[in-house]
C-alpha cells in the first residue's frame, strides 16, 4: 500500500527470510563466521542456538548462498520426520533418485556412494538442518550414523543444526550424548544491540529503495529508540514494527515516522503490547510527577518574588 509513497521497490521489512535484507550486526556476524571458517576446516557437526525471531533461518540461507560455489548443499527446513524419513530427505536434496520403499541397509549404501562420488572429485557436502529442536529423539539416531561416513583423512558429510534453546535441552538428554560429543563449535544468535536497531532500518529501506534519492532516515531517532526498546532486539519484532508505521504514516500522509507512530503500533502487536502499556503509564505519571514538580516550582518562586516585594 505505501510503497509508492514512500519511493520503494518492495516491502523492506517483511516477515519473510531474504537474503538480499540481511544485516550483518554482531550476533548474526559472528555465527556466520564460525560456521564457515569450521565447515572449511572440516569440521563434523555444529550448532547455532537462537532466541525466537533472532533470524536463524535467514542466517541458514546466507551461509548456504556463501557456500554454493564450494559446497554441494542440501537444507532441511523441517526435521520433525521419522530416521528412514530424514534420511529419504537429505538423500532427495543431494539428488538421488530413490523410491519407497527402501530399507535402511539400502539407503545408508546409497547416500555413502553418493558422498564418495562427490569427494573423489573434491568436492564437499554439507547439510543444514533448521528448526532442529524438533527432531525426534529417535531420529537423531540416524544423524549419528550419517557422521560415521568417513574416509581416512576427512568426514564425507559435515552438518549444521540451527534450533531454538530448546535444542540445547534436547541434546542433553543421557541417550543421545553420542550426538553432543560429536559437535565441534557452537554459537549462541541473541538479539541485536538496541543501539544498532536505527542502522538497521535504514539498512532495510536503502535494500528496498526506488532510487538513490530514497530517504532512509524515515524514523526519526526518538522513533528508532523506541522501537528498539518495545523489541528488544529482536529483528522480526522490529520488522513488525516498523511496518505499522510505515502504514500509519502513509494514512497520515506523511514521510517521517514519529515516536506516537510506534507506541500505537506496539499497542497492536503481541508479544509487545503488554510492554506498551507499561510504557504509556509510566510516562504517564512522569507528565503528572513534572506536572506536579512544575507546578510547585511556580509556586516557591511566586512566593519568594511576594516576600521580596517592597
Amino acid at each position: 500500500m505505501y510503497l509508492g509513497h514512500f519511493s520503494l521497490r518492495e516491502a523492506p521489512f517483511s516477515i519473510t527470510p531474504d537474503t538480499d535484507f540481511y544485516y550483518p550486526h554482531e550476533g548474526a556476524q559472528a555465527s556466520l563466521n564460525m560456521l564457515l571458517v569450521s565447515l572449511r576446516s572440516g569440521e563434523g557437526f555444529l550448532k547455532v542456538v537462537g532466541e525466537l525471531g533472532c533470524g536463524k533461518t535467514v542466517l541458514c540461507r546466507q551461509l548456504l548462498k556463501t557456500l554454493q560455489d564450494e559446497f554441494v548443499t542440501a537444507y532441511i527446513p523441517n526435521p520433525d520426520m521419522g530416521p528412514d524419513d530424514l534420511l529419504m530427505a537429505i538423500a532427495a536434496e543431494l539428488g538421488l533418485p530413490l523410491q519407497a520403499p527402501v530399507n535402511r541397509h539400502q539407503l545408508m549404501g546409497e547416500l555413502g556412494a553418493c558422498l564418495l562420488g562427490h569427494a573423489r572429485k573434491g568436492r564437499r557436502v554439507v547439510v543444514c538442518i533448521d528448526e532442529a529442536q524438533a527432531i525426534p529423539v529417535r531420529t537423531v539416531e540416524s544423524l549419528r550414523l550419517l557422521s560415521n561416513l568417513e574416509t581416512e583423512k576427512r568426514k564425507l558429510l559435515q552438518i549444521v543444526l540451527l534450533g531454538q534453546p530448546d535444542l540445547d535441552t534436547k541434546l542433553a538428554r543421557p541417550e543421545i550424548r553420542q550426538l553432543l560429543q560429536r559437535i565441534t563449535f557452537s554459537e549462541y544468535l541473541g538479539p541485536m544491540a538496541q543501539e544498532r536497531v536505527p542502522v538497521y532500518l535504514s539498512h532495510r529501506l536503502a535494500c528496498a529503495a526506488l532510487n538513490d534519492t530514497v530517504d532512509i532516515d524515515l524514523f526519526d531517532l526518538q522513533a528508532s529508540r523506541a522501537i528498539a526498546h518495545y523489541s528488544g532486539g529482536v529483528p522480526r519484532l522490529i520488522n513488525i514494527l516498523a511496518h505499522k508505521c510505515l502504514l500509519l504514516a502513509f494514512g497520515e500522509d506523511t514521510h517521517r515516522v514519529t515516536e506516537e507512530h510506534v507506541h500505537m503500533a506496539a499497542r497492536d502487536t503481541p508479544g509487545v503490547s503488554a510492554r506498551a502499556t507499561w510504557w504509556r503509564r509510566a510516562w504517564s505519571r512522569w507528565n503528572q510527577w513534572s506536572g506536579v514538580l512544575a507546578g510547585r516550582r511556580t509556586a516557591g518562586r511566586l512566593s519568594l518574588r511576594d516576600q521580596e516585594a517592597p
